[in-house]
Parts: structure tokens; sequence; C-alpha cells
């Protein structure tokens, strides 16, 4: 077992990293975290912190969430560090991750953001995704920042939606 809580911590979100083929916010990492009492929030924080400043894991930012995945070099450490974690806190991490992977997965599939662009508009970006791959990417221009952030925060209760009205639509199809 490890002498340093701090790696222990490090160790465990590689872990996590590595058995999804998705990225995890950093609410679904703090959730694991906190409702485990493994670590506190802010403990969680430089940890995750220390792990991208190292480039062990990659951090993806919007205006509403952080996305983290685990990069090869991640992956390295995790390979020969992994074994200091115990067998109860992977335990606890894979019935975690295998009663909300669903949730989880599906969390992270949908994901918008946006961001002023040189004409002085803004563009929000929406998308929906299965794994790493875009299922639909939707660029739009809008006047202000208050349309882009309303228009961002509807995309996730509106991505079925729309979605399926471009594919029908698309295939010409009346019903």
């Amino acid at each position: 077992m490890l002498s340093e809580p701090m790696t222990l911590y490090k160790l465990m979100n590689l872990y996590m990293l590595k058995q999804v083929n998705f990225p995890l916010t950093n609410s679904q990492l703090t959730d694991f975290f906190l409702c485990h009492e493994y670590a506190s929030y802010f403990t969680l924080q430089q940890a995750l912190n220390e792990l991208t400043e190292a480039g062990l894991i990659r951090a993806e930012s919007t205006h509403s969430d952080t996305r983290y995945s685990i990069t090869r070099e991640g992956e390295e450490t995790l390979g020969f560090f992994g074994k200091n974690i115990s067998s109860a806190i992977i335990q606890d991490m894979d019935a975690y991750l295998k009663e909300h992977r669903f949730h989880m997965r599906s969390e992270v599939g949908v994901m918008s953001d946006y961001y002023k662009a040189t004409n002085q508009d803004y563009i929000v970006h929406c998308e929906v995704r299965e794994g790493k791959d875009p299922v639909i990417s939707l660029n739009l221009s809008v006047p202000d920042e208050e349309q882009a952030r309303y228009m961002s925060e509807n995309w996730k209760e509106q991505s079925q939606t729309i979605y399926a009205f471009v594919m029908k639509t698309l295939m010409g199809s009346d019903s």
C-alpha cells in the first residue's frame, strides 16, 4: 500500500479513466470520491490538476464543465504503479463504474459550448458523441452571449429531438 495519499488519489483517477472508453467529467469523478469519502473536493482537484500538468490526463473545459481522459503516458504510469491500489478500492471503483456507466456515458455524450467569433457574433457548438466519435455536430452563429448561453444550456434537453428532426428531414421521411 502507498504511504502518500495524494499518489493513491492520482492512481485512482487514472484507474477510473482507463476503465471507461469516454471522458469523465469533474463532477462524475468528484461524486465517486465524495460518496466513498476517499478525498475532499479540494484534494481531488489538486490531484486532477497535478495529473493534467504532468501530462497523464487530458482536460477539456467548456463553460459548464471539464472532462478528463487518460493519455498514453497515464496508461503507462498506471501499468507501472496500479498494483499499489488495494483490491478493496478497486472493487469500490469497479462497482461504481458498473452501476453508473450508462448514465455517465450518456451524460458526457451530449456537450455544448460557445465562444466569441472574429466578427463579434458568438458561435454555439453543440455535439452528441458515441464514445469519441461525433454522431451530430452543429455550429450556430448568434448575435449575443445571452443567446449563446441559453442555446448551449438547452442543448442537453433538446439534442434528441433535434437529432431526430434532422435525420427525418434528411432522409425525406414524411412521418
